[in-house]
Parts: structure tokens; sequence; C-alpha cells
């Protein structure tokens, strides 16, 4: 069945055009389109009902994909991921200047995962923000 437009025009405005992981702003990347993805991917039981959607830019999605969770680079424990409909943003991220700070665990093991600092992603924060 998928994903239906009223959703997905929904998921987009309540996170204000940007990416639900990183924050980037959809209108910075006119070239590339942002993703309906799932939290919880089908293949782990993940449903496509609004509580695990979330709107996130190509370069988080792709990178992602299916991951529940990766290694926390400092500890180097298995660790969840960022959850958007579970999670606050400000309490596992803090933003310094162009870069994205993990703030706990999960902050950092989903910074390491996603490259939220990759040179692209800092360029694109320090032409825009």
């Amino acid at each position: 069945m998928g994903i239906s437009t009223s959703t997905r025009v929904l998921v987009k405005k309540e996170a204000s055009y940007r990416c639900e992981y990183c924050g980037m702003a959809e209108e910075w990347e006119p070239y590339f389109a942002y993703h309906i993805e799932h939290i919880i991917a089908k293949q782990h039981g993940g449903t496509d009902d609004r509580g695990n959607l979330a709107l996130a830019c190509h370069h988080c999605n792709l990178i992602k994909g299916p991951n529940l969770t990766s290694i926390d680079p400092d500890s180097g424990e298995t660790t969840l991921l960022f959850h958007p409909r579970k999670d606050s943003w400000t309490e596992h991220f803090q933003r310094v200047v162009d870069r994205i700070e993990g703030r706990t665990a999960v902050g950092r093991t989903t910074v390491f995962l996603l490259q939220m600092n990759a040179l692209h992603r800092v360029e694109l924060w320090r032409v825009n923000a």
C-alpha cells in the first residue's frame, strides 16, 4: 500500500522541511529530494504508521539504511541510533557553529554513523546558517 500523500505532506510539515537527524534544510539542497524514511525499517518490523516515519535528507537516509544501532566511537559499545519520535534532539546533540556534536552515546553514535560532519555537510551549514 505504501505511505499516503497526505502522510508525506504531514511528515514534511511537522519536520519544518528539515532533516530530523542532522537538521539540514531541504531548501539548501534543491537538487536532492528529501525522503520520508522508516525509522525502524520494514525488514525489522517497522510500519508505515506516522510514529515510524521521519523526514531525512538523502545523506542521512542513504547512510542510515536499515541500521538501528552502530558503535559509539568513544566507548566501542554497540549503541542505539537517535530515534526522532522517541528521543529529544537537544538531549543527544548540540550544534557548535557548523558542526554537530553528540552529547550522549546515542548522539555520538548517530553523528559517527551518519557522517554528520562530513566536509560537504559542514560547508552547507557554513553557507546557509
